[in-house]
């Protein structure tokens, strides 16, 4: 399979050099092109007041109508408490072989389950998040392998013991050797 560009789309502030390890990351696991991109919306519009949280839903429909031409899988990147109406929370989510998905920052961090902050960690999470969701986009559904990166992941332990990587196996079923 010959895999497509892949654009990542930053709503809200994340540092450059995050967002940049963060595409090399995720070029290096597709063997694709890679675009960033910064994107620009009106979080309101997505904020529930009474779980105070952003649909997750909403944000991956609006995502999914922004058009970018040499995009073949487009990622949108928040930094916001996400949820969908069957979750508590939600980590990122995608159209499963579709072209779009969405991933946040917002619960990986140690300092919001009072752990002394690691932006190694951090940046391990997302990354993981980011190339999860990514797969989905591609077909791929949660793996039982537990060092996948498409392992399912409820808690930030579990996106902790897994790799930034496919097993053989989701790699075959992409394409990517």
């Amino acid at each position: 399979m010959n895999l497509q560009n892949i654009t990542l789309i930053s709503f809200g502030y994340f540092e450059k050099t995050f967002l940049e390890q963060i595409a090399d990351a995720v070029a290096g696991e597709f063997h694709c092109g890679l675009n960033l991109k910064e994107g620009h919306i009106d979080l309101s519009e997505f904020y529930d007041a009474g779980r105070r949280q952003y649909n997750g839903n909403s944000l991956l429909k609006y995502v999914d109508m922004i058009q970018i031409p040499e995009a073949g899988k487009t990622l949108g990147l928040f930094n916001v408490d996400l949820f969908i109406p069957i979750l508590t929370y939600i980590f990122g989510q995608a159209f499963l072989g579709g072209r779009t998905g969405i991933a946040s920052l917002y619960r990986l961090s140690n300092d919001r389950y009072g752990i002394i902050g690691d932006d190694g960690f951090l940046l391990d999470r997302f990354t993981k998040e980011v190339i999860h969701e990514l797969g989905h986009t591609f077909g791929l559904i949660h793996c039982n392998q537990p060092t996948c990166v498409m392992r399912s992941s409820t808690y930030v332990e579990d996106i902790d013991q897994k790799d930034r990587h496919f097993c053989l196996k989701c790699r075959e079923s992409i394409g990517i050797l």
